[in-house]
């Protein structure tokens, strides 16, 4: 390769010719060199062997790279990291907030369908905070790790359960109290639809989360015991499709001015069948997951929750459980829920209630069962 000449010339170089010129045109020429300098074999092959080294540096750091890129293909993929627990715990907008904060913030591992007795759904509305609080304050945990205590007490696992809304500044309330307790079961429904549609959206939530043997449904206007609830579900049974709870019928109303009207009351007659009151029921496992694999307008929906689960209940042939105990009126020592059967005239007030139940000995801190049932057993 010819060296580059520089491209400024001064005016004394104007007489040194580039090049010297023979007569035979043929011969190649000789690149220029200062006279003071004369050329020579060793300085004329120096350029040569400076790009010679340079190939050989190039295809060196070539081969380096080529066998360095071999060894990274080769080497085994490094293992992903575990993904985020809480994903488990949400699949589309359901979402166990409970699990979701415990697997962020200790060494907590669940499965996808955590088992337990029972998973209890206390539903509560967006303007219900204050029964929430009256609430975690008397029979419901107030925190996680109550939650999870009782769990392994009794088996029962305590869930808020409520939808969601579009209405952004209450969202942004709701998101403080799940923010400060963590005791939320989020389901696919919007708050404010009609209430059989609320209560499927629970169950096939439930259903999803939780690996129970029975799902319960709760009002946020109970006094509940727990522990007596667990002793309940406990209990053997012969039938592996049970609806537990009050078991009621009544007269259909079709008088629309009427507060209890049935839309559908053409379908029904003149009295309901028998259901159970949708304060306080209990669904076995295999009625449940009946339920969570329905297609949402495969089902008739009546106007009221109660009815409609009881119209279920008849078409899948379940065993229905009477159990006075848990619609009580007052506390006695066998209730496992107190509230009132009778409509409110307007002067109740539900929160004062269940904190003065509370502070009822018979109520708060009476044994689990009466003492001669436990001597008999």
């Amino acid at each position: 390769m010819p060296l580059h000449h520089p491209k400024h010339r001064h005016h004394h170089d104007e007489d040194v010719l580039p090049y010297h010129r023979s007569d035979d045109e043929a011969k190649p020429r000789r690149p220029y060199a200062p006279s003071s300098f004369p050329s020579s074999p060793a300085s004329a092959a120096s350029p040569h062997r400076l790009l010679l080294l340079f190939a050989v540096v190039c295809l060196l750091l070539a081969v380096v790279s080529l066998s360095f890129a071999v060894s990274v293909s080769r080497r085994p993929a490094p293992l992903q990291p575990p993904p985020v627990a809480s994903i488990a715990f949400r699949c589309g907008r359901v979402e166990d907030s409970v699990r979701s904060f415990l697997a962020s913030s200790r060494n907590y591992s669940a499965g996808d369908r955590e088992k337990v007795l029972a998973v209890v759904g206390v539903h509560t509305e967006l303007g219900s905070a204050d029964l929430r609080a009256a609430l975690r304050a008397t029979w419901f945990p107030p925190n996680p790790e109550g939650i999870v205590s009782l769990e392994h007490r009794f088996g029962l696992s305590f869930r808020f359960v409520i939808g969601r809304t579009k209405d952004k500044e209450k969202m942004a309330d709701l998101q403080k109290e799940v923010d400060l307790y963590h005791d939320f079961l989020f389901i696919d429904a919007e708050e404010g639809m009609k209430p059989p549609q609320k209560m499927l959206a629970y169950f096939k939530a439930a259903y999803e989360m939780f690996d129970a043997e029975f799902y319960v449904k709760a009002d946020d206007t109970i006094y509940l015991r727990p522990d007596r609830l667990a002793a309940l579900l406990a209990k053997d049974r012969p039938h592996v499709r049970s609806y537990v709870g009050c078991m009621k019928k009544g007269p259909v109303v079709s008088d629309p001015n009427m507060k209890w009207y049935e839309s559908s009351c053409g379908l029904l007659g003149n009295e309901y069948f028998t259901h159970a009151s949708g304060a306080l029921y209990a669904l076995s496992s295999e009625v449940v997951g009946t339920l969570a694999t329905a297609k949402n307008d495969s089902l008739r929906m009546f106007d009221h929750e109660d009815v409609t689960i009881g119209s279920w209940m008849l078409a899948m042939n379940v065993n229905h459980e009477d159990n006075r105990a848990m619609c009580d009126s007052t506390c006695t020592p066998t209730s496992i829920a107190v509230w009132d059967s009778k409509p409110c005239s307007g002067s109740c007030n539900p929160i004062e209630k269940i904190k003065g139940l509370h502070n009822t000995t018979l109520c708060s801190k009476s044994p689990t069962l009466p003492p001669d049932v436990e001597e008999e057993e």
